[in-house]
């Protein structure tokens, strides 16, 4: 069996081993009990060594994993009667970004995510999950619906990056994500945002204005790609994973800077490794969310988040009445 990742390898290569011995076991009606258990001890313990010491690269990796669940597939686990929408009603639709409006637990709320493909096709389909201005228009679209009748917003991303092509620039693609951020500080609905893979630079930023703010475990936030920071600095893309160690991109080191709500714990090995386990994670942790804001007033949760991101940032020693 082929790892999935290369530090995955040894651990994928045992577990083979065991399933071999489990068919030999079985075939030739010999007793490989004891020796099945000393290869699933080993298999426990040699799981919790990598898993529990991934460094920022290995996490980027795993953050990328085709398999890992998108947007749509949250919302097929989290939501019902889910309706999705289309659109910027200016230049056309952009499958990079994808949005409704569904029930989360009897509650109407709007959704709006960055979409990957799931195969190379797909994929192409998508843009890699980056987006062009129209689909930050079509966001945005879907925000002012929600305003206007009152419905929480909760927004998940997993983007490499807003499209950085000609086409997208002559759109405006810069407008497109300041208009969002601006319009996203005045909305007066509770806005949740979950970094579920890739938290890209402006691309994942067009999104990422909430109230609460989380990340799941093995997720990344970055201004700039592992890669593009690399070439930046040391004209060597290849340089990747040293600078994924410099930049301070993992979850664990985002909450320590104070950006982060929380961290949503990931299945043993990755989300993709249980779905269903992921979606009740995630369930949890928006159903606290809303539980907490919902109460408040439009103009408190204006102003909640207004000073949240104002904090994000501040110098040590200042306090609060210092920011205005």
């Amino acid at each position: 069996m082929a790892a999935e990742l290369p530090f995955e390898k040894p651990l994928l290569e045992l577990q083979d081993k065991i399933k071999e011995l489990r068919a030999f076991s079985e075939e030739q009606g010999i007793d490989l009990g004891t020796e099945i258990a000393r290869l699933e001890e080993r298999a426990r313990t040699l799981s919790e060594e990598i898993y529990n010491s991934l460094t920022p690269w290995q996490k980027t990796q795993i953050a990328r994993l085709p398999a890992r669940p998108t947007t749509l597939d949250y919302i097929g686990m989290l939501l019902t009667d889910f309706v999705e929408l289309h659109g910027d009603r200016a230049f056309g639709d952009d499958p990079s970004i994808v949005g409704g409006i569904g029930l989360f637990e009897g509650l109407p709320v709007t959704v709006i995510g960055h979409q990957k493909g799931k195969d190379t096709k797909d994929n192409i389909s998508r843009n890699f999950g980056m987006s062009h201005p129209e689909g930050y228009r079509k966001a945005l679209r879907l925000m002012r619906q929600a305003d206007k009748f009152g419905r929480p917003v909760i927004c998940f991303i997993d983007t490499p990056g807003a499209y950085p092509g000609m086409a997208a620039e002559e759109r405006g693609q810069s407008e497109a994500i300041a208009h969002n951020l601006l319009e996203m500080a005045k909305l007066r609905v509770p806005l949740i945002s979950i970094v579920t893979g890739e938290g890209g630079s402006g691309g994942a930023l067009a999104l990422g204005m909430g109230n609460r703010i989380y990340m799941l475990e093995h997720a990344v936030y970055s201004v700039i790609s592992p890669e593009g920071a690399a070439a930046l600095l040391w004209k060597d893309a290849g340089l990747a994973q040293k600078a994924a160690e410099s930049m301070k991109i993992t979850a664990q080191d985002i909450i320590r800077f104070g950006f982060l709500d929380g961290i949503i714990k990931e299945p043993f090995g990755g989300a993709h490794k249980n779905r269903a386990e992921q979606a009740d994670a995630i369930r949890k942790t928006l159903a606290e969310a809303l539980d907490e804001l919902r109460p408040l007033s439009p103009e408190e949760l204006v102003e909640e988040r207004r000073r949240k991101f104002l904090q994000i940032g501040a110098m040590e020693g200042m306090v609060s009445g210092d920011i205005k």
